[in-house]
C-alpha cells in the first residue's frame, strides 16, 4: 500500500461517516466507478481501517 494512502490528515471521522462517504460514491450498483472515485474509495478504505484499529500503527 502506498504511503499516501495511510497518511492521516485532518480531523478524524467516525466509521459511520466514512461508510456514508463510501456508499455515496456509487450512484447505482451497476455503474462502475471513475478513476477518481476509485482513488477516493481506496483513500476512504484506508481511513476506515485506521479508525477501526483506533489509530494503532506498526513500528
Amino acid at each position: 500500500m502506498s504511503p499516501d494512502l495511510v497518511t492521516c490528515s485532518g480531523p478524524v471521522r467516525s466509521a459511520a461517516e466514512i461508510n456514508r462517504a463510501i456508499r455515496a460514491l456509487w450512484s447505482h450498483p451497476q455503474v462502475p466507478l471513475t478513476d477518481g472515485q476509485r482513488a477516493e474509495y481506496w483513500r476512504l478504505c484506508a481511513e476506515l481501517a485506521r479508525v477501526e484499529r483506533g489509530g494503532v500503527t506498526a513500528a
